[in-house]
């Protein structure tokens, strides 16, 4: 991948991977696989864009569906109770604590609600949202708002 293009292209949208892929992993180890894949992704289909979409919208489907898949993957295999992630000292994107217990909140989401809160999250407009998802932004505003409520309970509760 060419620097340049990280720079350009990715870099003043990491935000955005940074997100998406913090709500599909539990360690920092598989935050850092699905960031890096999404990069490559994201490099490996710039041809294909065709301007239909803001360029943010494009990083956050390509994004969006590397984590869905690379989720799929290792929902797929076997783990034994005793590897539970390594949560250290040196895992930056799992420090914070308020954090954490809003992505686990968010994790207990349907795939797609996940999607919708996290587009919403990065404050794209519910008319957007809605193209991604390929809703209407009325039906979008009703799932935020029932979206909403759900991470309350689940976050009052302290997540279960």
């Amino acid at each position: 991948m060419s620097n340049d293009f990280y720079i350009t292209s990715i870099l003043p949208h990491a935000g955005i991977i940074i997100k998406i892929c913090r709500a599909y992993t539990d360690s920092q180890e598989d935050f850092e696989d699905f960031y890096q894949e999404s990069c490559l992704q994201i490099w490996k289909s710039r041809d294909a864009f065709q301007n239909k979409s803001k360029w943010s919208t494009w990083i956050y489907r390509i994004t969006l569906n590397v984590c869905l898949t690379l989720a799929k993957r290792k929902a797929k295999k076997e783990y034994s109770l005793e590897k539970t992630p390594n949560l250290s000292e040196d895992n930056r994107a799992f420090q914070n604590e308020d954090l954490n217990l809003l992505y686990d909140a968010i994790k207990k989401l349907s795939e797609v609600d996940r999607a919708i809160i996290l587009l919403h999250l990065e404050e794209n407009p519910y008319k957007e949202i809605a193209a991604i998802i390929g809703t209407s932004a009325n039906n979008i505003a009703v799932r935020i708002n029932r979206i909403k409520k759900q991470l309350k309970i689940l976050l009052d509760g302290k997540i279960n």
